[in-house]
């Protein structure tokens, strides 16, 4: 695995534009610490301070932090169909399979990369969160602090379902536009369904039909945080509670579109003539 991890590596960090938008996608979910320290000058009347307004509180913290970072993915997203185009058009592909790589192995190195990705961007937001938080936050007691933690395994989860995502069309398109081009299409294709799912069945089968959608499922993982933002400012208004929970079927989900996605590029790199 860890050969693997290393090829891949090197691949990337030799392609400039690769390094760039590594270096990118590892930079701008970190805003977030810009976030806490704005302050917001209202004409002289008085200042308005995010971090003093209770969001970067234990546990919610942990919440808003992995939802804000997670939407940053789409650069990451460039490097892995990047990774199979260049594949193709420099016709390392071939060169790797003739020099010993299987097309399982080649497959397996394209995952390990983005489960190595997600894994480091998880643990930099995971400190990053328990930095502003230490800082910040009015509650100390280690159960509230790490109450909500499991947020930063929705968190890989998500970048780990998405990229594989991302690594199947850059197998089955062999293009990175065309391939971002495809994911963008998904997304209209899985909203439009869904919107006539729900005019023509009951609403409640809908939704949960749409649930097991791969991108749908995958943002389950982390709800917006903003209604829950809201809920502690106005904590008697019930009609804003949402469950915003990680629950384990979401988890099955995701898991298993990612198997999915990766059995798919494996059975599109075997059947294709190189």
């Amino acid at each position: 695995m860890l050969r693997l991890i290393q090829l891949e590596l090197q691949k990337l960090w030799l392609n400039k534009a690769s390094r760039v938008l590594i270096i990118i996608s590892f930079i701008l979910p970190f805003t977030v610490l810009i976030l806490s320290s704005i302050k917001i000058n209202f004409f002289g009347f008085f200042t308005l301070e995010l971090g003093e307004l209770g969001i970067f509180n234990f546990p919610i913290i942990w919440h808003i932090t992995t939802f804000f970072a997670a939407q940053f993915k789409f650069f990451f997203a460039i490097v892995v169909v990047s990774m199979i185009g260049n594949e193709y058009s420099n016709k390392t592909l071939k060169q790797n399979l003739i020099d010993g790589l299987s097309k399982k192995e080649f497959i397996l190195s394209k995952f390990y990369t983005i489960v190595f990705f997600s894994l480091c961007a998880t643990v930099l937001i995971g400190l990053a969160t328990f930095a502003i938080g230490m800082y910040y936050s009015s509650y100390t007691e280690a159960s509230i602090i790490f109450r909500e933690v499991d947020f930063l395994l929705a968190y890989f989860l998500k970048l780990v379902g998405f990229f594989s995502l991302c690594l199947f069309l850059g197998m089955l398109v062999k293009r990175s536009a065309f391939a971002l081009g495809f994911l963008f299409i998904l997304f209209i294709s899985e909203s439009i369904i869904y919107g006539l799912m729900k005019w023509l069945i009951d609403g409640n089968i809908a939704d949960k039909i749409h649930d097991f959608f791969p991108l749908q499922s995958m943002w389950n993982l982390i709800e917006q945080p903003i209604q829950r933002i809201i809920m502690t400012k106005f904590p008697d208004n019930t009609d804003m509670v949402y469950d915003f929970a990680l629950h384990w079927y979401e988890i099955v989900i995701v898991l298993g579109w990612t198997a999915i996605f990766v059995f798919l590029s494996l059975q599109l790199l075997k059947k294709r003539d190189l």
